[in-house]
Protein backbone atom coordinates (compact mmCIF):
# COMPACT_ATOMS: atom_id res chain seq x y z
CA UNK A 1 0.00 0.00 0.00
CA UNK A 2 1.29 3.44 -0.90
CA UNK A 3 1.84 6.01 1.79
CA UNK A 4 1.88 9.72 1.08
CA UNK A 5 4.83 11.67 2.50
CA UNK A 6 3.67 15.18 3.26
CA UNK A 7 5.85 18.23 2.58
CA UNK A 8 5.82 21.29 4.84
CA UNK A 9 3.95 23.38 2.28
CA UNK A 10 0.98 21.00 2.44
CA UNK A 11 0.36 22.16 6.01
CA UNK A 12 1.61 25.73 5.78
CA UNK A 13 -0.24 26.74 2.62
CA UNK A 14 -3.42 25.00 3.73
CA UNK A 15 -3.31 26.82 7.07
CA UNK A 16 -2.36 30.25 5.70
CA UNK A 17 -4.24 30.31 2.40
CA UNK A 18 -6.64 27.60 1.30
CA UNK A 19 -8.01 25.92 4.44
CA UNK A 20 -7.68 28.10 7.55
CA UNK A 21 -7.98 26.13 10.76
CA UNK A 22 -10.84 28.28 12.02
CA UNK A 23 -12.96 27.78 8.88
CA UNK A 24 -12.13 24.56 7.03
CA UNK A 25 -12.86 21.97 9.71
CA UNK A 26 -13.66 19.22 7.23
CA UNK A 27 -10.24 19.52 5.55
CA UNK A 28 -8.38 19.26 8.86
CA UNK A 29 -10.62 16.43 10.08
CA UNK A 30 -9.76 14.55 6.88
CA UNK A 31 -6.04 15.17 7.43
CA UNK A 32 -6.37 13.83 10.99
CA UNK A 33 -8.26 10.76 9.75
CA UNK A 34 -5.69 9.98 7.04
CA UNK A 35 -2.85 10.38 9.53
CA UNK A 36 -4.55 8.08 12.05
CA UNK A 37 -5.08 5.50 9.30
CA UNK A 38 -1.38 5.69 8.37
CA UNK A 39 -2.15 6.82 4.82
CA UNK A 40 -0.17 10.03 5.24
CA UNK A 41 3.08 10.55 7.13
CA UNK A 42 5.90 13.03 7.15
CA UNK A 43 9.44 13.41 8.47
CA UNK A 44 11.06 15.11 11.44
CA UNK A 45 12.55 17.88 9.26
CA UNK A 46 9.03 18.87 8.17
CA UNK A 47 7.93 18.91 11.80
CA UNK A 48 10.81 21.25 12.60
CA UNK A 49 9.77 23.62 9.82
CA UNK A 50 6.17 23.64 11.06
CA UNK A 51 7.07 23.89 14.75
CA UNK A 52 9.27 26.98 14.45
CA UNK A 53 6.41 29.50 14.47
CA UNK A 54 4.61 28.77 17.76
CA UNK A 55 1.30 29.28 15.99
CA UNK A 56 -2.12 27.65 15.63
CA UNK A 57 -0.80 25.20 13.01
CA UNK A 58 1.83 23.90 15.41
CA UNK A 59 -0.82 23.53 18.12
CA UNK A 60 -3.13 21.68 15.72
CA UNK A 61 -0.38 19.26 14.66
CA UNK A 62 0.66 18.56 18.25
CA UNK A 63 -2.93 17.89 19.28
CA UNK A 64 -4.20 16.01 16.23
CA UNK A 65 -1.43 14.02 14.57
CA UNK A 66 -0.34 10.60 15.85
CA UNK A 67 2.81 10.62 17.95
CA UNK A 68 4.63 8.64 15.23
CA UNK A 69 3.44 10.78 12.29
CA UNK A 70 6.84 12.47 11.81
CA UNK A 71 9.38 9.78 10.90
CA UNK A 72 13.09 9.86 11.69
CA UNK A 73 14.99 11.05 8.62
CA UNK A 74 18.36 9.91 9.99
CA UNK A 75 17.43 6.42 8.76
CA UNK A 76 17.83 7.46 5.09
CA UNK A 77 21.41 8.73 5.01
CA UNK A 78 22.40 6.40 2.14
CA UNK A 79 19.57 7.82 0.06
CA UNK A 80 20.47 11.34 1.21
CA UNK A 81 23.94 10.71 -0.26
CA UNK A 82 22.30 9.90 -3.61
CA UNK A 83 20.19 13.06 -3.49
CA UNK A 84 23.23 15.13 -2.50
CA UNK A 85 25.30 13.69 -5.34
CA UNK A 86 22.52 14.55 -7.78
CA UNK A 87 22.41 18.14 -6.48
CA UNK A 88 26.18 18.54 -6.62
CA UNK A 89 26.22 17.12 -10.16
CA UNK A 90 23.94 20.05 -11.10
CA UNK A 91 26.31 22.71 -9.71
CA UNK A 92 26.86 24.01 -13.24
CA UNK A 93 23.14 24.89 -13.36
CA UNK A 94 22.12 25.91 -9.83
CA UNK A 95 23.56 28.92 -8.03
CA UNK A 96 25.69 28.16 -4.97
CA UNK A 97 23.01 29.53 -2.61
CA UNK A 98 20.43 27.16 -4.12
CA UNK A 99 22.70 24.18 -3.53
CA UNK A 100 23.56 25.33 -0.01
CA UNK A 101 19.90 25.78 0.91
CA UNK A 102 18.86 22.43 -0.57
CA UNK A 103 21.67 20.56 1.20
CA UNK A 104 21.31 22.40 4.53
CA UNK A 105 20.83 19.77 7.25
CA UNK A 106 17.96 21.79 8.75
CA UNK A 107 15.99 21.99 5.48
CA UNK A 108 13.41 19.30 4.74
CA UNK A 109 13.46 19.15 0.93
CA UNK A 110 16.50 16.90 0.31
CA UNK A 111 15.49 14.69 3.24
CA UNK A 112 11.89 14.24 2.09
CA UNK A 113 13.16 13.18 -1.34
CA UNK A 114 15.61 10.81 0.39
CA UNK A 115 12.85 9.37 2.57
CA UNK A 116 10.70 8.61 -0.47
CA UNK A 117 13.70 7.27 -2.37
CA UNK A 118 14.23 4.71 0.41
CA UNK A 119 10.96 3.00 -0.62
CA UNK A 120 10.23 3.97 -4.22
CA UNK A 121 7.40 1.48 -4.61
CA UNK A 122 5.38 2.68 -1.64
CA UNK A 123 6.18 6.32 -0.86
CA UNK A 124 4.76 9.28 -2.78
CA UNK A 125 5.69 12.87 -1.90
CA UNK A 126 2.83 15.37 -1.60
CA UNK A 127 4.02 18.90 -2.34
CA UNK A 128 2.75 22.14 -3.80
CA UNK A 129 6.05 22.69 -5.56
CA UNK A 130 6.00 22.33 -9.33
CA UNK A 131 8.81 21.49 -11.70
CA UNK A 132 10.86 24.52 -12.72
CA UNK A 133 13.96 23.02 -14.36
CA UNK A 134 15.04 26.40 -15.72
CA UNK A 135 15.22 27.92 -12.22
CA UNK A 136 18.74 28.48 -10.96
CA UNK A 137 18.16 30.14 -7.58
CA UNK A 138 16.20 27.30 -5.91
CA UNK A 139 16.02 23.54 -6.27
CA UNK A 140 12.36 22.59 -6.33
CA UNK A 141 11.41 19.14 -4.98
CA UNK A 142 10.18 17.87 -8.37
CA UNK A 143 13.64 18.24 -9.95
CA UNK A 144 15.46 15.58 -7.88
CA UNK A 145 12.25 13.49 -7.89
CA UNK A 146 12.21 13.42 -11.69
CA UNK A 147 15.93 12.66 -11.86
CA UNK A 148 15.72 9.86 -9.26
CA UNK A 149 12.31 8.41 -10.26
CA UNK A 150 10.61 9.43 -7.01
CA UNK A 151 6.84 9.85 -7.27
CA UNK A 152 5.33 13.20 -6.31
CA UNK A 153 1.86 14.73 -6.57
CA UNK A 154 -0.08 17.71 -5.27
CA UNK A 155 -2.64 17.73 -2.49
CA UNK A 156 -5.79 17.41 -4.60
CA UNK A 157 -4.32 14.58 -6.67
CA UNK A 158 -3.54 12.75 -3.41
CA UNK A 159 -7.16 13.09 -2.30
CA UNK A 160 -8.31 11.86 -5.72
CA UNK A 161 -5.98 8.84 -5.62
CA UNK A 162 -7.26 8.01 -2.14
CA UNK A 163 -10.86 8.49 -3.24
CA UNK A 164 -11.37 10.97 -0.41
CA UNK A 165 -13.71 13.92 -0.25
CA UNK A 166 -14.35 16.45 2.49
Amino acid sequence: MSVYVIDSNFFIQAHRESYPLDIAFSFWNKVRQLAEEGKIISIDKVRNEIYDKNDALEDWCQNNLPIDFFKDSSQVMAEYSQVSLWAISRSDHYLPNALNEFLDADEADAFIVSFALADLQNRIIVTHEVSRPEMKRKIKIPEPCIALNVQFINTMDMFRQLGETF
